[in-house]
């Protein structure tokens, strides 16, 4: 098994690493999130523990990005001394596994590992939805309300954007930089791929879920 720990406190994070270790677990250790996010990356982990309250950027929001930006399964320990019902509730909601409360007992914090790492990657985890539509992002499959929809690789792409900005509207200009970079191509390229998208989208449906603000942009809508 090998264990990211995400702790500020040093004495923390190198107490539980050298009791880890002795059970022959191998540790890397992070001191804040913008460093767990790197490591995680980079590198393969069966578990991670997470402390909440961590300068740069906190538990809470690192587990989201991880979780909502790089779509990372692995299953997540939250270590803290947070105790209150609204810190687990966040803490869960963000996509953590498990919470344990400091101080802790090692044995208990290894069994709880143990039990993450036999449980393996979450399954939830790898999905961009928003209202009806959703994307499997191994697979690259569609669907909206169940129904399987075929689209190009532009408009995959095109869908990817605006779903994960949705509910909010992005503008042109975002989507030919997200699609072809510096290389604009001409006026009617956007055009033609997102009507092709509404067509695709909407197809079997009485009401359109693509919708186009003039002079703004494009966004889903539920």
């Amino acid at each position: 098994m090998k264990v990211l720990i995400v702790e500020d406190n040093h004495n923390v994070s190198e107490t539980i690493a050298d009791y880890l270790e002795l059970e022959g677990v191998a540790i890397d250790c992070a001191y804040h999130g913008e460093s767990a996010i790197k490591l995680i990356s980079d590198n393969h982990y069966d578990v991670i523990i997470m402390d909440i309250m961590m300068p740069k950027l906190d538990g809470i929001s690192t587990v989201k990005k991880l979780r909502q930006e790089l779509f990372c399964p692995t299953p997540i320990l939250f270590l803290t001394a947070k105790d209150h019902l609204e810190d687990k509730v966040a803490a869960f909601k963000a996509g953590g596994d498990d919470y344990l409360l400091k101080p802790f007992a090692m044995q208990e914090l290894s069994l709880r590992l143990h039990a993450l790492n036999n449980r393996g990657p979450r399954r939830d985890v790898g999905q961009l939805s928003y209202a009806d539509i959703v994307i499997d992002i191994s697979t690259d499959k569609v669907s909206r309300a169940g129904l399987p929809v075929k689209l190009s690789r532009t408009q995959l792409k095109i869908l990817k954007l605006l779903v994960k900005n949705a509910p909010a509207i992005v503008s042109r200009k975002e989507i030919i930089q997200a699609l072809w970079g510096d290389e604009s191509p001409d006026s009617d390229s956007l055009r033609s791929h997102v009507y092709g998208l509404r067509t695709a989208l909407d197809k079997g449906f009485s009401e359109s879920c693509l919708e186009t603000l003039h002079g703004k942009g494009y966004r889903i809508k539920a």
